[in-house]
């Protein structure tokens, strides 16, 4: 086998075109096979030895582009989907979509943008008190993810979004969430905005920051130690 080469053409002339094709089969088979995205990182660990996975990417994407599913990049990993302007076909066979309440949608966003956050500071910036049942809703449909237990008094729970959230919303990163302009430019906020609002930069780094603790092994659904078990 060759080395590494800079685009696929080249490989194919220096005599690795078996040892190429072999790799787009391998990746293609993989990719709809696995019901999650997969990142290329574990792809290149499936092919032969010498053969760039961007490359076998590259290709899969420009073999798929005028076909019924493409290649795509959600959440930090390629996934096939069906081609946009096809989805309207599959409509009628689609599971009913998730229906969230309003205060499920603000809760999501909140967490979304300021994670890791706790209950009382989702609280704090929506204004109002959150049942617990709304956050449940969200863990359930694995958009919402408990990550630790911040280190102040009640040690509460901090929360943070999942990969399964930037599938579902078509995100590769959390960073492609819209900032403050794009939200503006919608509409969305419009009438709302104040002097001081800002959107801060959303990371959903998974390491523990510095004020978080591990969850523990006798952490309880019940108690977010925010004021002990909620009830629904």
């Amino acid at each position: 086998m060759t080395g590494t080469a800079a685009e696929p053409e080249d490989t194919e002339t220096d005599g690795g075109a078996e040892a190429f094709s072999q790799a787009l089969r391998v990746v293609e088979a993989l990719l709809f096979a696995s019901a999650v995205p997969l990142t290329a990182e574990a792809l290149g660990r499936a092919i032969p030895a010498g053969i760039a996975i961007g490359q076998v990417l590259v290709k899969l994407v420009e073999s798929y582009a005028t076909r019924g599913v493409v290649l795509r990049q959600v959440a930090g990993g390629w996934a096939f989907r069906t081609a946009p302007d096809l989805g309207y076909l599959l409509a009628a066979e689609a599971e009913p979509p998730r229906r969230l309440s309003r205060a499920a949608l603000e809760v999501l966003s909140i967490i979304a943008y300021h994670q890791p956050v706790t209950r009382a500071e989702i609280e704090e910036i929506r204004g109002v008190a959150t049942a617990k049942g709304t956050l449940d809703i969200l863990l359930e449909a694995g958009w919402v993810r408990l990550r630790g237990r911040r280190r102040s008094p009640g040690r509460p729970i901090t929360y943070g979004t999942t990969p399964g959230f930037l599938d579902h919303f078509g995100l590769d990163r959390i960073d492609d969430l819209p900032g403050l302009e794009e939200l503006k430019g919608t509409g969305f906020i419009e009438g709302r905005v104040t002097r001081d609002l800002a959107v801060p930069i959303p990371d959903d780094d998974p390491s523990l920051r510095d004020d978080e603790d591990p969850l523990g092994d006798l952490f309880s659904p019940l108690d977010d130690g925010e004021g002990g078990p909620q009830q629904e």
